[in-house]
């Protein structure tokens, strides 16, 4: 008896709790063994797109107009360009749910809290549940903290119905997104769901920042929002400076030093893209002369996952901190987590306020110790991650070498052993190194004034080079 109950207790597994709850979930199929047409592809990946804008411009209903167009709280103010979301919209979170949900799962996997075989296709489909399952978990519980720290006010000013109201809208927002991202995960689409969301999140920023015609009055008679449309006017009416310097750092009106500053940052995207090393494979029984191919090892091994992963974190810690300012403000400890203006709007004191781009270059020689520690927090945190993402993504000098033993490929003039020690010389340093280089270009847009997030730049470029990558192996077919 005493063995029969060890046996059953060392079978059980955590992934198991999920089981019950796969039948209740909603889920996209897998394309029915065929290969997907490319035409079908093109037009799933376009209606996803136009699905997920259409939400990003779909107001939440129930706020008041002044909380609908920024008048309280906005915890995801420095983080919107790279976790796609549109402030008072229905895609108020964006990505955020979705990244959160993979990254922990993988880290669970990883550490084995969560065993699981991947060659399993029962654990795999028990792994996809537990990730959406928990995403849609993630999305109810930000959703109520976002209304509950004051995002859109105080809830006795907004009301407990319009409250719930709201909830329920940021909770459909969040599930769009989710399964849009599956929709494309599942092979109906080109690319991944959150790199497609954030740049076209960014590209409509920068688009609507640079030609939008609507108007705003600072107490200086009515201004065009687009820097190209106030140019144009303020170079008519003779305003020369204005029209290139207008405080567009930290939220102001966009001017043409910063889209100058964004056509600078997104050349430096495309220049970093291309840098790769090219290492030489061939099937193991190729005959001699054949040619073979090339692994590549790309400077952004891992794209602008750091930043994502580091906004995600960072815009949670936004919430907890404005949340436990408003009700506990003047303790210790949530002095010292975050400090943050009376409306709660601008972090001002505490980490949150460190790990918070300075507003402008002026702002940052105002006050270089925040400057220096946000820079060095940055690059630190990017670089960590970056590496740390390498081994829970299974991209590591190991798991790569398996692949390519599994595909019956070699390095020309190495055994088998010796790959992964080949590999290990290029890839943890291509991690650390692209994560610097990707929260440098993020710390360069954000003083230089950038018409969006560096982060989100290079996210558009990469997700437009691997759609373009994409669109020609899909041809070959």
């Amino acid at each position: 008896m005493a063995g029969r109950s060890s046996s059953s207790s060392s079978s059980f597994r955590l992934l198991d709790l999920v089981r019950p709850f796969v039948p209740l979930l909603p889920e996209v199929r897998e394309p029915d063994g065929r290969r997907v047409p490319f035409r079908r592809k093109l037009a799933c990946t376009a209606a996803a797109l136009f699905a997920f804008l259409a939400c990003s411009q779909l107001p939440l209903y129930g706020l008041h107009r002044a909380a609908a167009a920024g008048g309280g709280a906005d915890p995801f103010y420095w983080v919107r360009a790279i976790l796609a979301s549109n402030r008072g919209t229905v895609m108020e979170l964006g990505i955020t749910p979705v990244v959160t949900a993979g990254t922990l799962v993988q880290l669970l996997v990883d550490s084995n809290l969560v065993r699981a075989d991947s060659s399993n296709p029962d654990d795999r489909a028990l792994l996809s549940a537990a990730q959406k399952l928990l995403s849609i978990v993630i999305t109810a519980g930000e959703a109520t903290a976002y209304v509950l720290s004051g995002a859109y006010g105080s809830v006795g000013v907004l009301g407990a119905g319009n409250a719930v109201l709201v909830v329920l809208q940021l909770v459909l927002g969040g599930m769009v997104a989710i399964f849009l991202d599956e929709l494309l995960q599942k092979g109906y689409g080109f690319g991944s769901g959150i790199s497609l969301f954030t740049a076209a999140n960014t590209c409509e920023g920068v688009v609507t920042r640079a030609l939008s015609p609507a108007t705003v009055d600072r107490g200086r008679g009515a201004e065009f929002v687009g820097a190209v449309t106030a140019a144009a006017h303020l170079l008519a009416t003779r305003a020369k400076q204005a029209a290139f310097f207008r405080g567009g750092g930290g939220g102001g009106l966009p001017d043409l030093r910063g889209l100058a500053a964004t056509c600078a940052v997104f050349l430096a995207a495309v220049y970093l893209q291309g840098v790769r090393v090219a290492l030489p494979v061939r099937p193991r029984n190729a005959p001699r002369g054949h040619r073979g191919g090339a692994y590549i090892v790309r400077l952004l091994y891992t794209s602008g996952m750091p930043v994502v992963l580091l906004s995600s974190a960072v815009s949670s810690l936004y919430l907890v901190s404005q949340a436990l300012y408003r009700r506990f403000g003047g303790s210790l400890l949530v002095d010292l987590l975050g400090k943050w203006t009376p409306d709660a709007a601008v972090p001002v004191g505490g980490i949150a306020y460190y790990v918070t781009a300075p507003a402008s270059a002026a702002s940052a020689a105002a006050n270089p110790l925040h400057a220096a520690m946000y820079v060095a927090f940055v690059l630190a945190a990017c670089a960590a991650l970056s590496r740390a993402w390498v081994v829970v993504s299974g991209s590591s000098s190991r798991d790569v070498a398996r692949r390519l033993r599994e595909q019956q490929m070699v390095m020309p003039g190495m055994r088998e052993a010796s790959m992964q020690r080949e590999l290990e010389r290029y890839i943890p340093a291509a991690a650390a190194l692209g994560g610097v280089c990707v929260g440098a270009l993020t710390v360069a847009a954000d003083l230089m004034g950038a018409v969006g997030s560096g982060a989100g730049m290079l996210l558009a470029v990469t997700t437009v080079y691997q759609c373009y990558e994409a669109f020609e192996k899909e041809k070959t077919y």
